[in-house]
């Protein structure tokens, strides 16, 4: 897996690159600012991209609209977006641009395992959202329809959880897992398609951002 990872602060950059080397993953161009970053990838043409939210030259969103912009020239072209807090319209965007995208918050690159998962299952095209996000996100959603515990399994299928894993997080069965997803399913109105994709749209409706997915496809 070859990486790009965009970060202002050496001190933090240096250390996300050590660990995923140390893990296996070829670090290919470690950039400060989200022009550099723009750069980088077409150079070098990684598997995905570590990057800031908030980097020079206004300390914004500038990570992020380059995150996005990568994507709108690379369909699907994975990104690990990583934040000190949860901002809302920025976690949006991203879940709204499509699969192979994650939104961590910078507390969790502390747990070592945690993200370097993160980064491989972005890499490998999945979804990855950290646990706060996803709550906080989920505060704001409009689905009134959804039974608590069908909330719970919502969340965590936007957190990339397979039903397996969802079964083994709550403790019950992927049987029953299965019976709740299908009843989200239902509630939420989404159409006919493969399961993969209703479990997107299923995520995106929940989130409040299935006109921003539409636009962007």
């Amino acid at each position: 897996m070859r990486a790009v990872i965009a970060e202002d602060s050496v001190l933090l950059r240096d250390g996300l690159a050590h660990v995923l080397r140390r893990s296996g993953c070829q670090v290919v161009a470690e950039v400060g600012d989200a022009d550099a970053l723009i750069a980088a990838v077409e150079r070098e043409d990684p598997d995905v991209v570590v990057t800031d939210v908030r980097m020079p030259p206004r300390f914004a969103d500038e990570g992020l609209v380059a995150a996005l912009e990568l994507r709108r020239r690379r369909p699907g072209f994975p990104v690990l977006v990583l934040s000190h807090h949860v901002e809302h319209d920025c976690a949006v965007a991203l879940v709204g641009s499509g699969d192979g995208v994650g939104y961590l918050l910078k507390d969790r690159v502390g747990d070592v395992a945690e993200f370097v998962s993160a980064v491989r299952e972005v890499a490998q095209g999945r979804t990855v959202l950290d646990p706060e996000v996803v709550r906080r996100l989920l505060i704001r959603s409009p689905v009134a329809a959804l039974t608590p515990r069908e909330r719970e399994v919502l969340a965590l299928v936007a957190e990339g959880r397979s039903n397996g894993g969802i079964a083994r997080r709550l403790v019950v069965s992927e049987a029953a897992v299965a019976k709740h997803v299908n009843s989200i399913l239902m509630k939420l109105d989404l159409p006919p398609a493969s399961d993969d994709h209703r479990r997107v749209l299923a995520v995106l409706t929940f989130l409040g951002v299935q006109r921003n997915a539409a636009s962007s496809r």
